[in-house]
């Protein structure tokens, strides 16, 4: 007998057989109340952890770490020593956790494995002509091709934002699912750009989208755009993936990007994970940060936890 999952799966199935069922599902979704959304973000951000749970929270933290660089000026000596610092991110203390992993263009790949061989650190690339998006699909699919034969365990794509603004989501989503299929076994973040998207209303249709398209993760943003990961565009999207799993029985997960930069931030975003989707997405196999400078100030908290004193940023690694 189907179960209520089987069922719902199949339904939503159904609704990616054209442009307009799509249109109509996507439309048809509950508006968002901004106002609400809002005031809860504000209110789950003030709540306060004690000395015991903020040690648990900053090693967590660490661990959903996707420590990156995204530059022009990349080297195979900075990605290396990206790399070094991801799998050791204390060499004082290695009860120090790793992070999940680095984050890096798909020409730095190989060096990136290469750095975090026999580590428990994954190694993730920016792919479909990050960050525009700006492509043709043959193109983007080479790219992801390109990352994946390097030996990328997860590729992090750009949907075209052009063509969801159009209205055109079917198009968005027959992209979304060329690239899975061109992944292979590397797991797929879907980068939504939310800075770019206008809406809450929009931020959710292009969450539903993207897990209906396969989507591993949904990502929040690039990173390189005024606005990225907020409070209040995360909470929206723990919501789709803890719905998206009640109606599907499919666990997604979800990685704010761009902006997160101290412990009193992290520790935020790990309060809305909780109190929004729950316990089973306090893991990095389903929540990361995607951050560069936010390693640091987890760093220089955990070493104050430990020794009473606050070592300031001279005593960790500049990245």
């Amino acid at each position: 007998m189907p179960t209520n999952a089987s069922i719902a799966a199949h339904t939503l199935t159904d609704v990616t057989a054209s442009d307009s069922s799509l249109r109509r599902f996507l439309h048809g979704l509950p508006g968002v109340d901004a106002v609400g959304l809002e005031a809860r973000a504000a209110a789950l951000g003030t709540r306060s952890i004690k000395t015991t749970a903020k040690a648990y929270a900053i090693d967590l933290a660490i661990s959903m770490v996707d420590l990156t660089t995204l530059e022009g000026a990349d080297t195979p000596g900075k990605v290396r020593s990206l790399g070094a610092k991801a799998v050791h991110p204390d060499p004082t203390d290695r009860a120090t956790p790793s992070t999940a992993a680095v984050c890096v263009y798909p020409d730095m790949v190989a060096t990136a494995k290469e750095a975090v061989a026999g580590s428990s650190v994954k190694v993730a690339s920016v792919a479909t002509a990050f960050p525009a998006g700006r492509a043709a699909l043959p193109v983007k699919l080479a790219d992801v091709r390109d990352a994946v034969a390097a030996g990328a365990d997860e590729i992090d794509m750009v949907i075209d934002r052009g063509a969801f603004l159009g209205g055109h989501y079917l198009k968005v989503y027959d992209e979304i699912v060329a690239v899975k299929e061109a992944s292979g076994a590397a797991r797929l973040k879907v980068i939504f750009e939310t800075g770019e998207l206008s809406t809450y209303d929009n931020i959710r249709r292009a969450s539903w989208l993207g897990m209906l398209a396969g989507a591993d993760f949904i990502k929040t943003s690039t990173g390189k755009v005024a606005v990225n990961a907020t409070p209040p565009n995360t909470l929206l999207m723990l919501e789709a993936v803890r719905d998206f799993r009640a109606q599907t029985g499919v666990q997604v997960g979800v990685k704010p990007a761009g902006g997160i930069r101290t412990t009193k931030d992290a520790i935020k975003f790990l309060v809305l994970v909780n109190e929004t989707a729950g316990e089973d997405w306090l893991d990095n196999h389903w929540f990361r940060f995607g951050a560069s400078s936010l390693l640091n100030d987890l760093l220089m908290q955990r070493q104050k936890l430990a020794t009473g004193r606050y070592s300031g940023p001279d005593y960790v690694t500049v990245d």
